[in-house]
């Protein structure tokens, strides 16, 4: 599965590349509006950070305006993502853009049925808001999970990206359930590697080295 960073703070998204372990980068209107920079700017900047895809959104909620904002975004870099709503407008947009040869991520998706209209209309990137719909005492996991069957029985090359990510359990649940990408924050991501016992192993170990006195080099 592969691993994205959820975020606009151009600090972050260098210091969290240095790993070498994300491989694209989702921003919404909300996150870009924190960074206090113009939209274009920060999307071109991202871009020239990462290899992987990014995903810009539109503002506009009508086809014309969709069509025209997303033409404009995929314009900044060969790697953005128009990231469009799960409305009939936006899947309307994410077929023309998909037939244009553009990256689309269908975003907000909450059914499996939305899911499906979604695939059929092209998206490369469908997102499932897992923590949302947890909120609302449904289950995102299995909404994932029942994605990914109809993508699986459909043969859909739509892949699956879980968003609204909140936790480690979220990420590793999202993975078992079979989605292709995860979307995260980076405080989650950074709490991916981290475990208290690894932290003690690592601090008995080098302990104990001390007290042999000696040096690898």
């Amino acid at each position: 599965m592969d691993l994205f960073l959820d975020s606009a703070n151009l600090d972050e998204i260098r210091l969290l590349c240095e790993t070498g372990l994300i491989d694209g980068v989702t921003t919404n209107p909300s996150l870009i509006a924190k960074s206090g920079r113009p939209l274009q700017e920060v999307i071109r900047e991202i871009c020239t950070l990462i290899d992987g895809p990014v995903s810009a959104e539109v503002t506009a909620t009508d086809v014309e305006g969709m069509l025209k904002e997303g033409r404009h975004l995929r314009d900044l870099a060969p790697n953005v993502a128009v990231k469009v709503p799960l409305t009939r407008e936006g899947l309307i947009v994410c077929r023309q853009l998909s037939c244009e040869g553009t990256m689309v991520n269908v975003t907000l998706c909450f059914s499996p049925a939305q899911a499906l209209l979604a695939a059929k209309a092209g998206a490369t990137f469908i997102s499932p808001f897992l923590g949302r719909l947890d909120d609302l005492g449904h289950s995102g996991i299995a909404l994932v999970e029942e994605i990914r069957d109809i993508y699986d029985a459909g043969d859909y090359d739509t892949a699956i990206l879980a968003a609204s990510i909140r936790s480690v359990a979220h990420v590793v649940d999202s993975a078992k359930a079979g989605a292709d990408v995860a979307t995260l924050p980076g405080k989650v991501f950074q709490q991916l590697y981290k475990h208290p016992l690894t932290d003690k192993g690592l601090h008995d170990f080098l302990e104990d080295w001390k007290k042999t006195g000696h040096s690898i080099l």
